[in-house]
């Protein structure tokens, strides 16, 4: 280890030598952390105990069903309905306090202009719960069901 005690010229040296402070401070913290005792207190919650008798309300899960058919109808939970008639059935069964599930479920022959059609009136009546079934059919490219 070289060391160096100033200039050639007889002057002495400016700079402090730093590494001897640094090392006593990582000394001196690590010292610190040992020695601060682990923190063992804890905060007392009293937590509400469930009651057998409380059940909730039993929800009945109402699904709404839309089958798209090879020759251009629309069905609402197997009746044929028009355009007009979905976008009023949609906007009654937002109405309920649980809003029903809609399923959408196009036959593999059915037109992809009415598939399209009726999607853009489902996103326009803001329906949240929504969902496609009936996809496990489409497996595999080019086998039919």
């Amino acid at each position: 280890m070289a060391m160096s005690g100033g200039k050639d010229d007889g002057s002495p040296m400016m700079e402090m030598n730093t590494t001897p402070l640094i090392d006593v401070m990582l000394v001196l913290l690590i010292m610190f952390i040992i020695t601060i005792p682990v923190a063992t207190h804890s905060v007392d919650i009293d937590l509400p105990v469930p009651n057998p008798n409380d059940t909730p309300p039993p929800v009945d899960p109402i699904k709404n069903k839309i089958v798209l058919t090879p020759d251009n109808q629309i069905l609402w939970n197997g009746t044929a309905i028009n355009e007009g008639e979905l976008v009023s059935n949609l906007n009654a069964s937002k109405a309920f306090a649980v809003e029903p599930e809609l399923q959408f479920e196009p036959d593999q022959q059915a037109s992809y202009d009415l598939s399209i059609r009726v999607l853009n009136i489902i996103k326009a009546s803001g329906v949240t719960k929504f969902g496609f079934v009936g996809n496990e059919k489409y497996r595999e490219f080019g086998k039919a069901a």
